[in-house]
């Protein structure tokens, strides 16, 4: 059922808070172990049966098609047969990424509403799946699903309650949202964690410029509108905004204890 619902990604910022990594690479490009952290948020949606990922591209682009391009050779056992007669085999493929991915170029400085409305002609489903380039979380995305299902309304967000606050606090009355704050002083709430459900209805609120946000645009005016739910999730969650930030995810995983790692 998942296998044909598209995951929308989100991975055309510049991270200017990460500049020790991402001079050289986009964000969602540094690793965590051997491996870069979208390649951990593509994991946890597979293992919900979710194969179809359209990427969002804008700084560096070009660093995740060459890394997708390369990725069966880099990830298994190649023969190769050199001279005239050139060709290559690989082994070992069956690693369960039976993955289809689109890679998109949503413009280098476009915002994050512009840069959905820019896939739209690849989302071919009534509903999609939206995340950040840049999180990872134990989250239960059949539960996600079902739960946006039960409630009628064009979009849901999960909200999560993270150690420290630097993203956008959701206000809420019975699972729905009365108001989207932006970076405000963290009390406990609920925060935008990412890993949104949308019916694709939501592209009418959106605009084909440059300047159109995701969180202080189409959220907003869902919020206003009375059409955006959460799902709380009271688990783990955690972003990769800044150096500290890189460290702490890659020591969990060096020591077995990335609770992320459901596959």
């Amino acid at each position: 059922m998942n296998s044909n619902l598209p995951v929308v990604l989100l991975c055309g910022g510049a991270g200017t808070r990460l500049r020790e990594e991402t001079e050289f690479r986009p964000k969602p490009m540094v690793a965590i172990g051997n491996r870069p952290i979208i390649w951990h948020i593509m994991k946890i949606y597979g293992h919900y049966g979710f194969q179809r990922f359209i990427f969002c591209l804008g700084y560096k682009g070009e660093m995740f098609k060459e890394y997708f391009f390369h990725y069966q050779m880099m990830n298994n056992d190649v023969t190769m047969r050199l001279g005239t007669d050139s060709g290559f085999r690989v082994h070992n493929t069956n690693n369960g990424d039976n993955w289809e991915i689109t890679l998109c170029d949503t413009g280098e400085k476009t915002l994050k509403g512009a840069r959905l409305k820019r896939i739209e002609r690849y989302v071919d489903t009534d509903q999609f799946m939206v995340t950040y380039g840049d999180g990872v979380a134990n989250v239960n995305i059949e539960k996600l699903l079902q739960f946006h299902n039960s409630h009628g309304k064009l979009a849901t967000v999960t909200g999560v309650r993270p150690m420290f606050l630097r993203f956008g606090e959701l206000n809420i009355e019975e699972n729905q949202i009365t108001r989207f704050s932006e970076k405000p002083k963290y009390n406990g709430n609920y925060i935008n964690g990412g890993f949104f459900v949308f019916n694709r209805d939501v592209f009418d609120y959106l605009e084909d410029r440059d300047d159109l946000d995701l969180e202080i645009g189409l959220l907003d005016q869902l919020t206003l509108e009375g059409e955006l739910m959460v799902y709380k999730h009271n688990n783990f969650w955690a972003c990769m905004d800044t150096i500290r930030d890189t460290e702490f995810l890659n020591n969990l995983w060096d020591h077995g204890q990335a609770k992320w790692k459901i596959w």
